[in-house]
């Protein structure tokens, strides 16, 4: 058992001599080999992750240390770090390392973070259970049999497990938020903007963005402080100041007024999710938050939205693996030609190639305007619906997943279905607003369940706070 709840908790105890750095990265290390078998892990940084230990916590004594000095960190492997093995699970970056150090992940080491390791992951981000990476699947922590979601599995079960104190994942479509709530975690994906880009590599580079899980709201709070903020390097990061969201946590006096969306609860979601949301209502309700019922006309239109759209964006930014420049190369062409089509074929996976297959067929001639860019419109108009939302709450309310964690192989030969699985949470990514997974309990098989709160654009801090409240309370 760890004996801190929190890395101030940790800090403090280093500084006293209650806990050892190098002996509590030791202990990390030696649970990540002993549970081998969740697959979390694609790298390990054991000699690295010592050295950084011995050197952070001779600053933690001497009063020199960063803002996260003590917490380690996982890294999901779609994010580079120079002089590392990037590889996004996919066997067409097998033995790639990168030649620089994401912007998001820089921030994290400048405050003194101990980087354990890379997180396994749906190969390139794509993907709801983590069972499409070349490094095999993905065990989930709470039920080796379930799924640990996806595309940032390895990142979630890592946390879930106690391999590591906090990891960062991306989300793309509900990436940090599904499998948080599948491994019964805390989880974040921010406003688009929020963290620069700079160093993750694109799936679909609109909808994009990066952030972590965490056991402790403290812990999430204080590592998204950190790598938010404007980055020269990402044009689309934002220049808005960045909120003290640790020092926010305390302010229990803010009673929020939380919208419910019919369109959250209908078909599909598990009855036993949609009683845990109610329990959850009744709870904020009894402490002195309002709920309002509100509409979101064009939720229906989400799913066919997103993936038009996140596919035509692959489809691009997956064009530069060529077996050209970097990455695999195909034995087997006789042609320039024959290189591109045997390269990709051979080293992409099938759910890789589906997408990438996708995308190309709504961005070509004759179809554009059909699909691609009548999906542009619909995003603008689901836009709307939660700026106008907004106008009138502090929040919105939603499951995270229509189901508990399922199992392996359960959803694999229908993509449609697996799809399916993150119906609430892709609205936020065409929105481009902030949402979280809060860990709310277990059904009746002990697979727990996530409530997702939704906060308009740059309101973080809103989730955090509510988040706290029931985290403390609930």
């Amino acid at each position: 058992m760890l004996q801190y709840h929190s890395i101030s908790e940790k800090k403090i105890k280093i500084r006293s001599g209650e806990i050892n750095l190098k002996e509590n990265v030791t202990a990390f290390l030696n649970k990540i080999n002993d549970q081998k078998d969740l697959n979390a892990f694609n790298f390990v940084f054991e000699d690295d992750s010592l050295k950084q230990a011995a050197s952070v916590e001779d600053k933690i004594k001497n009063g020199t240390s960063g803002r996260l000095a003590g917490m380690v960190i996982a890294i999901k492997d779609v994010l580079s770090i120079k002089n590392k093995p990037l590889t996004c699970s996919s066997n067409i970056l097998r033995g790639f390392t990168s030649v620089y150090t994401a912007t998001a992940v820089q921030k994290l080491l400048d405050e003194d973070a101990v980087i354990i390791g890379k997180t396994n992951c749906d190969e390139f981000a794509m993907g709801s259970s983590n069972e499409n990476s070349a490094f095999g699947n993905v065990l989930n922590p709470v039920n080796k049999s379930r799924v640990p979601g996806g595309s940032s599995g390895g990142s979630a079960a890592a946390v879930s497990a106690r391999l590591c104190d906090v990891a960062l994942g991306s989300d793309t479509g509900g990436s940090i938020r599904q499998p948080a709530s599948f491994c019964g975690i805390y989880g974040i994906k921010p406003t688009y903007g929020r963290v620069s880009r700079y160093g993750l590599t694109a799936f679909a580079s609109s909808f994009d963005s990066i952030g972590c899980f965490a056991n402790s709201v403290e812990d999430m709070a204080a590592v998204m402080e950190v790598m938010s903020g404007k980055d020269e390097l990402d044009t689309t990061s934002s220049y808005l100041d960045v909120p003290p969201y640790t020092s926010e946590l305390n302010d229990n006096n803010k009673k929020f007024t939380i919208g419910i969306a019919e369109e959250y609860f209908g078909q599909g979601l598990s009855p036993e999710i949609k009683n845990a949301v109610g329990k959850l209502l009744n709870h904020l309700k009894q402490n002195g938050y309002e709920t309002i019922n509100i509409t979101l006309p064009h939720s229906k239109y989400t799913i066919a939205t997103y993936y038009i759209l996140t596919t035509a964006e692959a489809s691009s930014n997956l064009a530069r693996y060529d077996g050209a420049h970097y990455g695999y190369r195909s034995d087997n062409s006789s042609t320039l030609i024959d290189m591109y089509k045997n390269s990709r074929t051979e080293a992409f996976g099938t759910e890789v190639k589906r997408r990438i297959m996708l995308g190309t067929y709504v961005l070509s001639a004759g179809y554009y305007d059909a699909y691609y860019r009548k999906a542009q419109k619909v995003r603008r108009l689901i836009k709307t619906d939660f700026d106008n939302a907004f106008k009138k709450v502090d929040l919105i309310l939603t499951p995270t997943s229509p189901t508990t964690a399922f199992k392996f192989g359960e959803n694999a030969q229908d993509p449609l279905q697996m799809y399916l699985n993150d119906i609430y949470t892709t609205s936020a990514n065409l929105a481009g607003i902030p949402g979280m997974n809060v860990p709310i309990g277990n059904d009746s098989l002990g697979l727990p369940i996530g409530a997702q709160f939704l906060a308009g654009q740059f309101n973080e801090s809103k989730l955090f706070q509510i988040a706290k409240f029931i985290e403390s309370t609930f």
